[in-house]
């Protein structure tokens, strides 16, 4: 959808709840897949920038969004 105001143009993407739970879904496997390998190969590598403690916080987060939005998916579905 493209709104025309003038000289600006406003593009509309659709995002629907099930685009946003899926992302939400890659985005906290990624983050689980990597702190779990971070904490398993710290002792062959030395330290890590990252922290592991708060990316295990993030995928966790991520993963409860998840869990809400297939809620809202099921609520809301006839």
């Amino acid at each position: 959808m493209v709104s025309n105001f003038g000289s600006l143009t406003i593009v509309y993407f659709p995002l629907s709840i099930w685009d946003i739970s899926l992302w939400i879904a890659v985005m906290a496997i990624i983050l689980l897949i990597t702190s779990e390998l971070i904490a398993s190969y710290s002792e062959y590598f030395g330290d890590f920038v990252i922290d592991k403690t708060k990316l295990r916080l993030a995928a966790l987060i991520l993963g409860a969004a998840f869990m809400i939005t297939v809620l809202l998916r099921a609520v809301m579905s006839p």
